[in-house]
C-alpha cells in the first residue's frame, strides 16, 4: 500500500480496502459467469488488524454461493511488511455480486459445481446468508 492510500499515521483507509475487495469480487464473479457484474451488498466486513503503508496485501477469494443471478464471494485479506515480517490476516468480507445482461437487467448465471464436503458446507452457509438478506430486504421495503 502507498501513502495516498493512508491517513497521517500511515494506516490504510478502510475505504481503500473496501474498494479493493469490491474489485476482487467483481473479477471472481465475472470469471464465473462471463458477464458484467455489480455489487449488490457487502454482508459483513471485519477489519481485524490495521494495514500500513508499505505492506503487501494479498486477497484470497472464493465463490461460495450462486443463486439465479447472484453470486456470493468470500474474501480474506492478509498483509505483510514488504521489508519482512509475519503475514497477518487483516480482514474478511462476504460480497454479493449480481450478473447483468446487455440491457443492464439481472440475468441467470451458471450453477456452482460443488466437489467437496467443504464446498457443500460453504454453499449451505451462503444459502442461509442469502435467505437472511432476502428477509431483511422485505422488511425494509415495507
Amino acid at each position: 500500500m502507498v501513502p495516498t492510500d493512508a491517513n497521517f499515521s500511515g494506516d490504510v483507509f478502510g475505504g481503500q480496502i473496501l474498494s479493493e475487495i469490491d474489485r476482487v469480487a467483481y473479477v471472481v464473479a465475472g470469471r464465473h459467469c462471463h458477464l458484467n457484474c455489480v455489487t449488490a451488498s457487502i454482508d459483513r466486513m471485519d477489519f481485524l488488524a490495521p494495514v500500513h503503508v508499505g505492506d503487501v496485501v494479498e486477497w484470497l477469494a472464493e465463490l461460495t454461493h450462486v443463486g439465479r443471478s447472484s453470486m456470493e464471494v468470500w474474501i480474506q485479506v492478509t498483509a505483510e511488511p514488504l521489508q519482512g515480517g509475519a503475514r497477518r490476516q487483516v480482514g474478511e468480507a462476504y460480497v454479493t455480486m449480481v450478473a447483468l445482461d446487455p440491457a443492464g437487467k439481472p440475468t441467470a448465471v451458471p450453477g456452482l459445481e460443488l466437489t467437496s464436503d467443504a464446498e457443500r458446507r460453504r454453499f449451505a452457509e451462503g444459502s442461509a446468508r442469502a435467505e437472511t438478506r432476502r428477509k431483511e430486504r422485505a422488511i425494509h421495503r415495507t
